[in-house]
């Protein structure tokens, strides 16, 4: 590496398009606000900020977002640049190579933007990119990207998947994911946050063939759980196969995939029976599981089918049909209620669109940090979920075993810390109690354990 942009080690950074009339934009006009590649230090971070402002007669600002999402792909197709994410977790990386080769200024990057929006948006007739890499400067288009953002997430939360009769599909990620394709509706934006249901519609209608596309509903299979005849045969082609049934609404029962520019994870917390965790990108930290949100992403993205790992955007979060599924199958009322920890990061952003009856409830690594310290809390605050069957089956259980029996040699955590443990050394082997999960596997292997002994 030889330079950072952006990413989760620096406060500010962002990248947005705006349509404008054809008479403030001067094409192919590149302004670089701050230093540029060529004076950052070797191994050095900065913010980014990446303004993009298009025209034509064509465009409106409902494809703003659409074509935000392309700044993504356009720069991973420079050789030696890493582009991950959007919006404001947006993060670059340029490498040695590169800068070697000649690659060493925004002015370059600015043109094959340009470029390639043009030849690739056929509909954008003028461009010109601000790049901010000053960290004072970037301080007021940061904030005016944000209000942006702002005001695109409060329309999309202005109608739901019962008033429409389309969703439709995104494969801008196929690239990093073979497997999978967002399937976009009211309820559930793209998992990138970045496109919502308006978005999606005006892209399929402006380039019907291209990365965004309709998708007929077509027959409603399992309406609680979000299951479509239309969207199970999209998912099957666009996975080639390899994924033939998608609940929208659920985590855990054929979970929609995930690419690997989702927003946050939400995650099984299986100490609480069917309780959930979340994170964001921002995060800095272990959740409380034990995993940073690198490792879990590690394990949720690349279009893999993941029940207990789900990649999110933020806006689904606070979506009426947020895991509503899984919810109401152990008897709650809503997918929030499954909620029983969050990086404090994300609660604070999501926090005044909770319900009043459970935001409190909810705990943050400020609240408890400790996975063992989790039921105590719940039970404390009295979160809905300690009501039901599957958690008390889940506490109750680990507690009477833990109190009955002990393994020869070293004791293993239970849970999802020790599952990710690949083994104990000098201990004679350890029990795993899986309880009210799905388990799919290529191949199981069992290994003889030491007898268990008694307490006395």
């Amino acid at each position: 590496m030889y330079v950072e942009l952006g990413g989760p080690k620096i406060e500010r950074h962002f990248e947005l398009v705006r349509v404008k009339p054809e008479k403030e934009i001067e094409d192919g006009k590149i302004t670089l606000i701050g230093p540029d590649i060529m004076d950052m230090e070797v191994g050095s971070r900065h913010p980014i900020g990446i303004l993009v402002e298009v025209s034509g007669p064509e465009l409106e600002e409902d494809l703003e977002a659409v074509f935000e999402r392309r700044v993504h792909e356009f720069c991973n197709f420079v050789n030696g640049i890493m582009h991950l994410n959007q919006r404001y977790t947006n993060w670059m990386r340029f490498s040695k190579t590169a800068v070697e080769k000649g690659f060493n200024s925004f002015q370059m990057l600015g043109t094959v933007l340009i470029r390639l929006y043009k030849a690739e948006l056929p509909i954008i007739k003028k461009a010109q990119v601000t790049f901010y890499t000053d960290p004072d400067k970037i301080k007021e288009p940061y904030d005016f990207a944000l209000s942006i953002y702002s005001k695109r997430d409060e329309r999309a939360r202005s109608i739901n998947d019962d008033d429409v009769d389309m969703f439709y599909g995104c494969v801008l990620c196929q690239s990093f994911a073979p497997t999978h394709a967002c399937c976009i509706t009211p309820n559930r934006m793209s998992l990138c946050g970045s496109i919502s249901w308006f978005d999606a519609r005006a892209a399929a209608r402006v380039d019907p063939k291209g990365p965004l596309f309709e998708v007929p509903m077509g027959e409603t299979i399992n309406k609680e759980a979000g299951e479509y005849s239309g969207i199970n045969e999209m998912i099957k082609k666009r996975s080639l196969g390899e994924i033939n049934r998608i609940y929208l609404y659920s985590g855990m029962e054929f979970p929609h995939t995930s690419c690997g520019c989702f927003e946050a994870i939400d995650f099984l917390i299986p100490e609480t029976g069917a309780g959930h965790g979340i994170i964001d990108r921002s995060y800095d930290g272990v959740a409380i599981n034990g995993l940073p949100f690198s490792a879990m992403a590690n394990q949720t993205g690349g279009g893999k089918q993941m029940p207990g790992f789900n990649g999110i955007s933020i806006q689904y979060i606070i979506s009426p049909k947020f895991q509503i599924y899984d919810a109401t199958q152990i008897g709650l009322k809503s997918g929030i209620e499954l909620v029983v920890w969050m990086g404090k990061t994300v609660k604070d952003r999501v926090y005044e669109f909770l319900p009043e009856d459970i935001r409190d409830k909810i705990a943050t690594e400020e609240d408890v940090a400790d996975l063992s310290d989790l039921p105590a809390w719940l039970e404390k605050v009295g979160h809905p979920i300690v009501e039901t069957e599957e958690y008390k089956a889940a506490v109750g259980g680990i507690e009477e075993v833990e109190e009955e029996w002990e393994e020869e040699g070293a004791m293993v955590p239970m849970g999802t810390v020790g599952m990710t443990i690949p083994g104990v050394g000098g201990a004679g082997g350890f029990k795993v109690i899986l309880k009210n999960c799905k388990i799919h596997a290529e191949s199981i292997i069992i290994k003889k354990i030491e007898p268990k002994r008694k307490k006395k």
